[in-house]
């Protein structure tokens, strides 16, 4: 089981020292970074995030401190900690991926992330769309996978016959199973598009 605690004390603001500028978000997405590739330099992950050096300096030392991140000459991986850890992430959200604009979409750029067996969480998707624009996004679109049907709540019992386009590209990638939840997230940059999608899919998590 995911323990949302775990990563919510991880950017507690800590004294002596200074204020941490980043979200359990930003947690995820270095732990997803690093799992993808390996190994990375401070200076690479700092360009993948979008952050500062000292920004970055500081998630790494609160991720080292925690011991999930080992940090070495030839960059920052992950300790047998932390794959257990991302495993756990990987179990709840096995899925994520860009989408190209479609009927289901606000913005240039999309990112869709798939949140396992979290269906009877969702009420009309008003939440996670909040959430997604706090994090930065424009908006965001929630489905769930019921009864062999993807339904988009109060607009659609039936994607497939509504929004062929964007059914076939998001069950194409997302592959969902009964009950799972899709969640696209929209911005103007990428970055904000993907952030926006973990903080949807982090309040039925």
């Amino acid at each position: 089981m995911l323990a949302k605690r775990f990563f919510e004390d991880l950017v507690l603001e800590k004294a002596p020292g200074p204020s941490p500028s980043f979200t359990v978000f930003d947690i995820i997405r270095v732990l997803d970074i690093i799992a993808n590739t390996g190994s990375v330099g401070r200076g690479k992950l700092s360009e993948k995030l979008g952050f500062g050096e000292g920004a970055t300096r500081t998630l790494l030392n609160r991720l080292t401190e925690a011991q999930l991140v080992s940090i070495s000459k030839i960059g920052c991986s992950l300790t047998a900690k932390g794959n257990k850890v991302w495993d756990k992430i990987k179990a709840v959200m096995p899925h994520k991926a860009e989408l190209e604009k479609n009927e289901l979409t606000f913005a240039l750029h999309n990112v869709a992330v798939l949140v396992k067996g979290r269906g009877g969480k969702v009420k009309k998707g008003l939440e996670q769309r909040d959430a997604a624009v706090r994090a930065g996004a424009v908006g965001a679109t929630t489905l769930v996978f019921k009864d062999r049907r993807l339904v988009l709540p109060t607009v659609s019992v039936d994607v497939a016959k509504d929004y062929p386009k964007a059914f076939r590209e998001i069950t194409r990638l997302m592959r969902p199973e009964e009950n799972d939840v899709i969640i696209i997230s929209s911005a103007d940059d990428v970055k904000e598009a993907e952030k926006g999608a973990l903080a949807a899919a982090w309040t039925i998590i």
